[in-house]
């Protein structure tokens, strides 16, 4: 089959990378793709917003499936666009995406079918929000209702910086038309995890849970990003938890959105909060995550080719996923000052040391220089992921495969997993 991934980040190289171990595969196409994705695929220079272009490449190369990565353009609905051009396409309509797309939609979702979650109110209006803001309780959780690429949340701990955000989403334009609209919602404290989740309709099948590092600095510190690094499994979490949160959260969204006829065919990612109540949601993401789908792939042992026709075919219901025991981490290599401004074009050196010491290197942000050297493109660089038998093997592996590599001013939080070894 002839394969077209949507996307040129990190998450994308990983996906590319597991499709490309299917025996099934003949050729693969990657629009915009990257440096590392080169590799494996043949990219074309066409951004994830330009449907017509994206749909005359896929005709024009005889294209069997499209795999959509990114968030911004299934909010947009490139999958319907696709699908009016009876080209087959992986990953939830328009109106299912809206799960991420709006977080009013998704609270109000959540609240209507009680699925927990924390507590929360909505604002159109500023002078509003800012009344309802200092009634309070610190911390308190602010969020920009659309996309922000990852950044659109405030976890805030004094009122002067709730204040700030509010006023930066809805006076500021900071995230433009995704602040216009405002969540405020109470601050949820205990366990983080993420569990990804194939989705048909009202077929569940979770993949292995992961667990994100947001802030850009050691021990949580410093503004929000789009994700730090990650690991998979979580051996301080219960596997009871796990299975609680599936039972209790992923399936009854499912069916929430069956419901609401708007079923989700994808990958639906779940942020949860482990709270002294049980899990609670915090987020839903209509796509894989990035980086959790640099730790989740790897322990992926069926052929991800074959959840994806099994789940446009109707039959995800019959097939049995497997995974390895495997443990894997995965360390970002930033550029400097992500995730505000950060420099582009600087080389890169190492990345085939890293390789030989059995690193995955997953490139997320990196390009060709006219002069054919790879180099940085982006605030997050690469994914350097580890794997071995546990958590601290890999997370060994991960950290000396990143100290092969460099470019100026690269940053990397160094405590990544950490709390799975305590």
């Amino acid at each position: 089959m002839r394969i077209m991934v949507i996307g040129g980040g990190g998450r994308e190289h990983a996906i590319v990378w597991a499709l490309n171990k299917s025996d099934k595969v003949s050729k693969i196409f990657c629009a915009p793709g990257n440096a590392g994705i080169a590799e494996l695929a043949e990219c074309a220079p066409i951004p994830v917003n330009r449907f017509d272009e994206l749909i005359q490449f896929a005709c024009d190369n005889a294209v069997d499936l499209v795999f959509v990565g990114p968030d911004d353009p299934l909010a947009d609905g490139i999958v319907d666009a696709f699908e009016a051009r009876n080209i087959p396409v992986y990953g939830p309509r328009k109106n299912a995406a809206e799960i991420e797309g709006s977080k009013i939609f998704m609270k109000n979702l959540l609240k209507k079918y009680e699925i927990p979650t924390a507590k929360y109110e909505t604002f159109t209006e500023y002078e509003t929000a800012l009344a309802y803001l200092r009634e309070q309780e610190l911390p308190i959780v602010v969020k920009a209702d659309g996309l922000a690429a990852g950044k659109g949340v405030t976890v805030a701990a004094t009122l002067e910086e709730a204040e700030e955000a509010l006023h930066g989403m809805m006076v500021g334009k900071v995230f433009g038309e995704s602040g216009g609209r405002v969540v405020i919602e109470e601050f949820l404290s205990g366990q983080e995890m993420s569990i990804l989740a194939f989705v048909d309709g009202e077929t569940v099948r979770a993949m292995v849970p992961a667990q994100d590092h947001k802030p850009v600095y050691d021990n949580d510190k410093g503004p929000n990003t789009g994700g730090m690094g990650t690991y998979s499994p979580l051996p301080h979490i219960d596997p009871a938890i796990v299975e609680e949160s599936i039972e209790n959260i992923i399936k009854p969204t499912a069916r929430a959105m069956v419901s609401e006829g708007r079923p989700f065919r994808g990958v639906l990612f779940a942020g949860l909060m482990i709270t002294k109540d049980g899990p609670k949601t915090i987020e839903f993401n209509a796509r894989m995550g990035d980086p959790e789908t640099q730790v989740v792939l790897p322990r992926l042992k069926t052929d991800l080719l074959d959840i994806v026709l099994a789940s446009l075919n109707g039959r995800l219901d019959q097939l049995e996923i497997e995974w390895s025991d495997e443990a894997a981490v995965c360390v970002i290599a930033a550029s400097e000052g992500y995730p505000a401004a950060y420099p582009k074009g600087l080389p890169i050196s190492g990345l085939d040391a890293a390789k030989a010491q059995g690193a995955l290197v997953f490139h997320a942000g990196t390009a060709l220089s006219a002069e054919g050297e790879i180099v940085t493109n982006g605030g997050r660089v690469l994914g350097i992921v580890g794997r071995g038998s546990d958590i601290a093997e890999a997370r060994a592996k991960a950290y000396e495969a990143a100290a092969a590599i460099h470019f100026d001013g690269m940053h990397c939080r160094t405590d990544i997993a950490a709390k799975a070894l305590k």
